[in-house]
């Protein structure tokens, strides 16, 4: 058995399973009426179009809200919607989601129609304040539900399948494909307005079924970067969806590629996360999330390229600010770091950043961590966490000293008084303590697929097989490969303040290969002559028309 059918049998992928993985189809998509309040949905919207309603589509400032946003705009257009607007809140203005001002800002404007789009299920007072207004409220979400729904004409959220009918998913799959439920939950936001889309279509003209199929480059897009699982319809619909993005039919994206140095022919899932995400949402961390839309909403190529190259410009501010916010935080963690939990703060730390720098805190430090900017009186903080620590339980067992706080188990956000916040240091630190949790650190280790006897394996062919496996994400991460008993036949320092390496490695038959890591932990600086275990991903390096096979250096271990 050669190593990618070794792969696909650590995998689980076999028979049928592995040939509806190797071969995505997107008409096995679900039935988008198996949605709750679809119907609803539908029929108010149907209404709208035939009075031709003034409607506005309330967005979020990521990149699942954006991409959402501009499908349902894109949609409604095609469906003879005329009065149809956007409205993106900024999130040093309104903050995250709907909120009462905006809402009647809307109304004030002439709405009669809110759609929402990655946010709204938790929305009670909001949704309550539209309906006083004379506003209906059709909400499409996918994240937490509450456990009444708010007072909208519509909420179209998958997890209320899972909050009512808790027994019937495993893993968010129906575990029986014969009950009349939706059979996957794990839809990002841009996925669920999707479903709107799909199911409109059986009532309106203008999209023709097969038409919408344009649509999917945006919700590959924002499918990879909410970071929810790439199995199922997400994988279809990235399948797809990238394709349709390798044709680069649509200004924007087609600009951002190439600011981004993306050749539309090689997108592939790691290009959407690593090089148009970070660019769309430098917007929205540093001005308004409005200069994304509008370059995702261009028509003109001269005007897409313009405006991509405006969020490149931003791209590069984020990573200046964040290197300069990163290294001020390292110092105030070298006095913390003994806590379990690290809490770091200090002004002027931008709070569209702050959850960038908790993630590469935590990276560093293997440590759960908050990342709090002090403003006046206040401390506004972001968290991220890992393994079996819950950020968002933290904050909960911290009530009675913040101002407000919530998310999830690995993602959260907290206000609190600034002279709350060393009490806030050791209340999540008790917390962890009573958690009684044990070698966190080794949960975040790669997990190898399957181990390899000869470097010479892996070539060409094989990296050609790989291929077959994107779109790869959560749920479908890449291949990592282990090898053992391997021989460092050279070592080298790279970088500016030499903190990147590039090892030579040699295996008993004498083949070699060369392994890169880029901010590498001391422990992967090892000496020519030593023996060491590594974990990789297999990548091509093009340079100067040549083209070599190497290993992106996951861990290392000496023997």
């Amino acid at each position: 058995m050669d190593l990618f059918e070794q792969l696909l049998t650590a995998r689980g992928l076999s028979g049928r399973a592995r040939d509806a993985f190797l071969n995505p189809s997107y008409d096995a998509k679900h039935d988008p009426f198996l949605l709750p309040d679809m119907k609803q949905a539908t029929d108010r919207l149907v209404r709208a179009r035939n009075n031709q309603e003034p409607i506005t589509i309330y967005g979020d400032y990521d990149i699942d809200g954006l991409t959402a946003t501009t499908v349902l705009l894109e949609a409604f257009e095609k469906f003879g919607f005329e009065r149809v607007d956007a409205f993106i809140p900024n999130r040093f203005v309104e903050g995250y989601g709907l909120t009462v001002d905006a809402v009647e800002r809307i109304a004030a404007a002439g709405a009669t129609l809110i759609v929402t789009v990655d946010c709204g299920s938790l929305s009670q007072k909001e949704i309550v304040r539209a309906n006083e207004l004379g506003v209906d409220v059709i909400v499409t979400d996918h994240h937490n539900v509450a456990p009444v729904q708010p007072p909208a004409v519509a909420v179209i959220n998958p997890k209320r399948l899972l909050a009512d009918y808790p027994g019937e998913y495993e893993n968010l799959l129906l575990k029986d494909d014969s009950k009349s439920l939706y059979p996957f939950l794990d839809l990002a936001g841009v996925g669920v307005a999707f479903k709107l889309v799909q199911a409109l279509q059986t009532r309106l003209e203008g999209l023709p079924v097969g038409q919408e199929k344009w649509l999917l480059d945006l919700v590959a897009l924002g499918t990879v970067c909410d970071i929810v699982t790439l199995v199922d319809e997400n994988r279809a619909n990235v399948y797809w969806g990238l394709k349709v993005m390798a044709r680069a039919k649509r200004p924007g994206l087609k600009a951002l590629m190439a600011v981004a140095g993306v050749e539309p022919e090689k997108v592939n899932a790691r290009s959407l996360g690593f090089g148009l995400g970070p660019r769309m949402n430098a917007a929205g961390r540093l001005e308004t999330a409005q200069h994304s839309l509008d370059m995702l909403r261009a028509q003109d190529g001269l005007v897409a390229l313009e405006k991509a190259q405006q969020l490149d410009i931003l791209n590069v501010a984020r990573r200046t600010e964040q290197d300069k916010i990163f290294k001020e935080a390292i110092v105030q963690a070298e006095k913390f770091k003994s806590d379990a939990v690290l809490v770091v703060s200090g002004a002027g730390w931008n709070h569209g950043i702050i959850g960038i720098v908790a993630a590469k805190l935590l990276e560093r430090y293997k440590k759960p961590t908050y990342v709090l900017e002090e403003m006046g009186s206040e401390a506004k903080g972001s968290a991220r966490s890992y393994g079996d620590f819950s950020a968002a339980d933290a904050i909960r067992a911290s009530d009675d000293i913040i101002i407000k706080g919530g998310g999830h188990k690995f993602a959260a956000g907290v206000t609190m008084p600034i002279e709350n916040i060393s009490a806030f240091r050791a209340r999540v630190n008790e917390f962890y303590v009573s958690q009684k949790l044990f070698n966190q650190a080794n949960l975040l280790l790669p997990k190898a697929d399957i181990n390899i006897a000869r470097l010479g394996s892996v070539d060409e062919t094989l990296l050609q097989q790989l291929d077959q496996l994107e779109p790869f994400g959560s749920g479908n991460p890449e291949p990592v490969f282990r090898a053992e008993n391997l021989l460092v036949i050279n070592t080298r320092r790279m970088g500016a303040e030499s903190q990147h390496v590039k090892l030579e490695i040699q295996d008993g038959a004498g083949q070699s290969m060369q392994f890169l890591a880029f901010s590498a932990p001391q422990h992967f600086f090892v000496e020519p002559g030593e023996y060491v275990t590594v974990w990789f991903q297999p990548t091509v390096n093009e340079w100067m028309g040549r083209r070599s096979i190497e290993g992106r250096l996951l861990h290392l271990e000496s023997a």
